[in-house]
């Protein structure tokens, strides 16, 4: 019987990430799920998962856990790079520090744990990346704009290798979540500057507002679970023809549409309708 190719998997400490794992190891899948604290872990640990420590900001734990999966079955078969966090704040507010160390995890940590698994999967002439966006990929909202770019980073990282390594027998996936219910929200919340009298006080305070709203259960929500997304990775990870991207959820379709197909002041004009900015 033929092996399963090998799964790697950033970000399994909770919400997406663990979900993930969940579904390729009943799928049968050696799994091999990372965090930076392999504590996190014990659930999958205990489920048959190899755990391994990984900090997408630490290029030998990346080679380490690659050099694991390579020694023990040839090469990743499947990489998902699913780590990821945000900031949030207005541009003039943020930090740059900050951003920078949102885009080490979000872009530069994705792209080096690519580049590492890449020679194997070219050697074997297979092999599927999976890079978990969002549908921020396609259109940037008040408040969230380094979180933004730092996924329309992915996006257009991935359209390039997608057609760089096509013709080697790899194939490269977008997931596109909307909101997912998880710690998200309470996390990213904490990110926004504190105040200090500008302008943008009043206008953290309704981001803040609006994210907590966009994510609390109710009983009509547009907020997705995190296995919904993990199903949507796992169908993108095994199919034979997969689509560039998939995004996952009504929100995320009706928006990225929407941002796609509609004149840049008519998106404008439903964002500021939805989320005021800051007014003086």
């Amino acid at each position: 019987m033929t092996e399963l190719p090998a799964v790697l998997i950033t970000g399994c400490s909770s919400g997406v990430g663990k979900a993930t794992a969940w579904r390729f190891m009943r799928a049968g899948h050696p799994v091999y799920a990372t965090a930076r604290d392999t504590g996190t872990l014990s659930e999958l640990e205990q489920d048959g998962a190899v755990t391994l420590a990984l900090d997408v900001t630490d290029e030998e734990s990346m080679a380490a856990a690659v050099k694991r999966v390579e020694a023990d079955h040839g090469a990743v078969g499947i990489l998902v790079n699913n780590a990821a966090y945000g900031i949030q704040g207005a541009v003039e507010r943020v930090k740059l520090d900050d951003a920078r160390r949102q885009f080490e995890t979000n872009f530069f940590g994705l792209a080096a744990l690519t580049q590492m698994v890449l020679p194997a999967m070219r050697l074997r002439r297979s092999g599927r990346i999976v890079n978990v966006s969002a549908m921020g990929g396609h259109f940037s909202l008040p408040g969230a704009g380094f979180l933004h770019a730092s996924k329309f980073a992915v996006e257009a990282l991935s359209d390039a290798l997608r057609l760089e390594v096509r013709g080697l027998g790899i194939s490269v996936v977008l997931v596109e979540p909307g909101p997912i219910r998880t710690p998200f929200p309470t996390k990213i919340n904490a990110t926004l500057p504190p105040p200090d009298g500008g302008p943008y006080d009043s206008f953290h305070e309704a981001v803040e507002a609006r994210v907590s709203a966009a994510y609390e259960p109710k009983r009509l929500s547009l907020a997705l679970s995190p296995d919904r997304v993990a199903q949507v990775i796992e169908r993108a990870a095994l199919r034979s023809r997969p689509r560039a991207r998939y995004p996952v959820g009504v929100m995320a379709r009706g928006l990225i549409t929407l941002s796609r197909h509609l004149p840049d002041a008519a998106v404008d004009a439903i964002t500021r309708s939805q989320f005021p900015g800051p007014t003086a």
